[in-house]
């Protein structure tokens, strides 16, 4: 199943006021459980960081992303490498995934970029111990732009 990916209403003001800088600054992304309620108002991780998971050997603040922001003719496309979390100890279930970056900027800490949705259903996705959850990023990129 499709994940459904879906970007925070604040995400255009804060690349329009200089609070991301895509090609320079640490974007992360984060594991949350059921107990989250996506809300596109949501501005800041401190929104979110409540329910992030917190088993299976998950590192609290999720994954730095290795990503890329390039631009070809007129389309600019965001990408990163796709991310793995490895369940250790007992399963890891998570809902949803939260992009936001880390620090910040503007008054703005950890602003938030967007949330996959990690089974369409809704369901939880639960990886058992010793297996592997893997976000696999759209291979034309997480976004593009044309202008």
């Amino acid at each position: 199943m499709a994940a459904t990916f879906t970007f925070y209403n604040s995400f255009a003001e804060y690349l329009g006021d200089g609070t991301f800088d895509l090609n320079s600054d640490t974007i992360k992304v984060a594991l949350v459980s059921s107990s989250y309620t996506f809300a596109a108002t949501h501005t800041v991780w401190a929104d979110a960081s409540a329910n992030e998971v917190s088993n299976a050997g998950y590192t609290a603040g999720g994954a730095t992303l290795s990503v890329s922001y390039n631009r070809s003719s007129n389309v600019l496309t965001f990408d990163a490498t796709d991310t793995a979390w490895t369940a250790s100890g007992s399963s890891l279930v998570a809902r949803r995934a939260v992009i936001y970056k880390s620090g910040t900027a503007n008054s703005r800490t950890n602003p938030l970029i967007a949330s996959v949705l990690l089974d369409n259903t809704p369901a939880d996705v639960t990886v058992t111990a010793g297996n592997t959850l893997t976000l696999q990023w759209n291979g034309s990129g997480i976004f593009t732009v044309t202008v």
